[in-house]
Formats: C-alpha cells, structure tokens, sequence
C-alpha cells in the first residue's frame, strides 16, 4: 500500500476531500520526521514508536583496498511496533495462511 493509496482510502471512508486529507497526512510525516531529526522519539499509542536509535563507533573493512575504516557513532531512525498491533498482526496471519 502506498501513500497515495492510504490517502484514498481515508477520504473514502471519511468523506473528507483528497487534497484535504494529502496535506494532512502530508503534514502527520512532517511533524515526525522534524522530531526524529531533533531527536525526540514520537510515540503513537496502539500502534507504536517512532525511535531515534544510537549506534556505536565501529571498524570495518574496505575489501577493495584491504584496509580498516573506522565508522564513527551515528544516530538512525528506527520503528517499533506496540505489543497491541504485534498480536493483531499475528493472530492475521493463522487466517492469511489458511487461506493460502
């Protein structure tokens, strides 16, 4: 599913306008990823969190060149989904597979 799809979806099921909905959901990623950058994690309750995860200096390998680089601590955006939707998830998939 695509963003657009996801748009088009809303406005149906709502009855708002499409571009009304666009700017909005436009808007919600905006909002998040503006967080993210600031360092701040956004917590969505029921479906999960946005993180901001920190990962350590590390060496590795140029193959090409055989030599060690040395990677410096950098800070990557990260998902985790809440217990809630994990199960809701799962108990999904018996009936997916079933189907199959």
């Amino acid at each position: 599913m695509t963003k657009a799809d996801i748009i088009s979806e809303i406005s149906t099921k709502t009855g708002i306008e499409k571009v009304d909905v666009q700017e909005t959901v436009e808007a919600f990623f905006k909002v998040i990823k503006t967080s993210m950058i600031g360092g701040e994690n956004v917590y969505v309750r029921g479906f999960g969190s946005f993180v901001v995860k920190k990962r350590a200096q590390k060496t590795a390998r140029n193959i090409s060149k055989n030599t060690a680089i040395i990677i410096p601590e950098h800070f990557v955006p990260s998902f985790k989904p809440a217990k809630v939707f994990v199960d809701k998830v799962k108990s999904n998939s018996k009936k997916i597979k079933v189907e199959a």
